[in-house]
């Protein structure tokens, strides 16, 4: 192989998919990425490909090619010298178990991996319906913030999509706090209703980038392979769909409220921030409500205290709930929107926060829902 590439589009082709890469392989060629140029001389494209068996990352770079070929090298040694290779071009030859890299003055040779045992790439899923890559991409933000980490409860890591007609419906929980977004799209023709659980993490990452280049976004969906599909601004991805049941969250979305506050967000956000420098890690932040005036209140006499008042417009009676403060400020920044609501019943069942517009009137389609935190006595 060897082929000639800009050092712009090599270095963001191969930073992308080595990031998908797995930062400990169980075999070496899992860690390699792939590269791979057609057999034809002439102005043509690189393909750079990444998959360690659960998620795959392809992109194609312009690049003109003298001879074609294949080759597997280490995707995170591969990404650093790229991304510290001079703005010139770059060459990339094979020969034998050597790849050469030259750019300016700079060489470097590395191993290869033999290519024959790197696993076939899956295919793209069929396609299940497409959204504008910017709504899409703070769509999964907003919904990703309230996935759980723990990887002993994958049902909770996971992001459940449920696509409706032109609505995708999607939903992450830690048990904790749960998020959810409903937003249209434009389904593939004949596409029936489904619900899927992919890893969360993985979605974030995938959309954030595939959303960053605008254009449209294409879903696909192969169910019966466990595979779920993106690709948008030249790249695609796959990932294995988790076989894990998502718990019955509606039955979790309060139906009524007997109290209502509208705050502003970024004032809220800071006050949070502020109160809870005196709360150890943990511990909550109490909101005391009362008629136009929330008070915020943290810590006690043995770790210091800290309280600040915030202006409020408050229907309800007066109350005392608790919360996370790191959970809360997750939700409100969540939100994207210079207002808040914030409903409850009683200090131990759920909270709903959700945007508002200048109003105070609830912007629709988005909603998290926040567990307070039992006050002591």
């Amino acid at each position: 192989m060897k082929i000639r590439v800009e050092r712009d589009g090599l270095a963001d082709a191969v930073a992308w998919v080595a990031r998908s890469l797995p930062s400990r392989p169980p075999v070496p060629v899992l860690g390699g990425v792939l590269l791979d140029a057609g057999a034809e001389g002439g102005s043509d494209a690189l393909t750079v490909s990444g998959f360690d068996y659960e998620v795959s990352a392809t992109v194609g770079v312009p690049a003109t090619i003298a001879d074609g070929g294949r080759t597997l090298v280490s995707g995170r040694l591969l990404a650093d010298i790229t991304k510290a290779l001079p703005a010139q071009p770059v060459e990339i030859a094979v020969d034998g178990a050597r790849a050469s890299i030259t750019c300016g003055n700079a060489r470097f040779s590395l191993p290869t991996m033999p290519v024959e045992d790197y696993p076939q790439l899956p295919a793209q899923p069929e396609l299940a319906g497409e959204v504008t890559g910017e709504a899409f991409a703070q769509a999964v933000s907003q919904v990703a913030v309230a996935a759980g980490k723990d990887d002993t409860l994958p049902m909770l890591t996971g992001m459940r999509l449920e696509i409706t007609g032109s609505t995708l419906t999607l939903v992450a929980t830690d048990r904790f706090r749960l998020a959810m977004r409903e937003f249209s799209w434009q389904p593939a023709e004949g596409l029936g209703d489904a619900a899927v659980l992919a890893p969360a993490r993985t979605l974030a990452d995938a959309a954030k980038s595939l959303g960053a280049g605008g254009g449209t976004v294409r879903v696909g969906l192969a169910s019966g392979d466990g595979l779920l599909g993106l690709a948008g601004s030249g790249r695609y991805t796959t990932t294995r769909l988790l076989d894990a049941e998502f718990p019955p969250y509606r039955q979790l979305l309060p139906s009524d409220h007997t109290s209502r506050a509208v705050l502003q967000v970024s004032a809220l956000a800071e006050a949070i921030k502020r109160v809870s420098l005196v709360a150890e890690r943990g511990t909550q932040v109490r909101l005391e409500f009362a008629d136009g005036s929330l008070r915020l209140s943290a810590g006690g006499d043995d770790e210091g205290s800290a309280e600040e008042e915030l202006p409020v417009d408050y229907q309800g009676e007066p109350v005392t709930i608790a919360f996370n403060p790191g959970y809360l400020v997750d939700g409100l920044g969540a939100l994207h929107a210079d207002r808040a609501e914030l409903t409850f019943t009683t200090p131990n069942r759920p909270a709903l926060i959700k945007p508002a517009d200048d109003n105070g009137d609830v912007v629709p389609g988005y909603l998290y829902l926040l567990m307070p935190v039992r006050l002591p006595g």
